[in-house]
């Protein structure tokens, strides 16, 4: 089973930059489906990114509030998953869990779809 730890939270001003980190051990991602989800104080947890890959290529998706300010990837290896996030603003402010499953899914969106998760990472924008 894929063991998942994140990476690279932390505190920045507005309109800052943040790259999280997402390991695996166990597995690699190279035919699995990634997402990143995030949950605010007193707020559910809600989809930010996902992208699924297979041997010829991937697909990359976004929640429309980060549409254009955060950009999910891997690296070559397939051990490690990113989340680019750029022009940071406060209600980002989260913690920032990433999740994968093995088979592709329609329902990228829904945390109930991923069977694999990491323990949390505290981003936090300042204003």
């Amino acid at each position: 089973q894929v063991q998942l730890v994140e990476s690279g939270g932390g505190l920045v001003q507005t309109g800052g930059s943040l790259r999280l980190s997402c390991a695996a051990s166990g597995g690699t991602f190279r035919t699995s489906t990634m997402g990143w989800f995030r949950q605010a104080p007193g707020k559910e947890r809600e989809f930010v990114a996902a992208a699924q890959w297979n041997w010829s290529g991937g697909l990359t998706y976004y929640a429309d509030s980060v549409k254009g300010r955060f950009t999910i990837s891997r690296d070559d290896a397939g051990n490690t998953v990113y989340l680019q996030m750029n022009n940071l603003k406060p209600e980002d402010t989260a913690v920032y869990y990433c999740a994968a499953r093995i088979l592709p899914t329609s329902y990228y969106s829904d945390a109930n779809e991923f069977h694999n998760w990491g323990q949390g990472t505290q981003v936090t924008v300042s204003s």
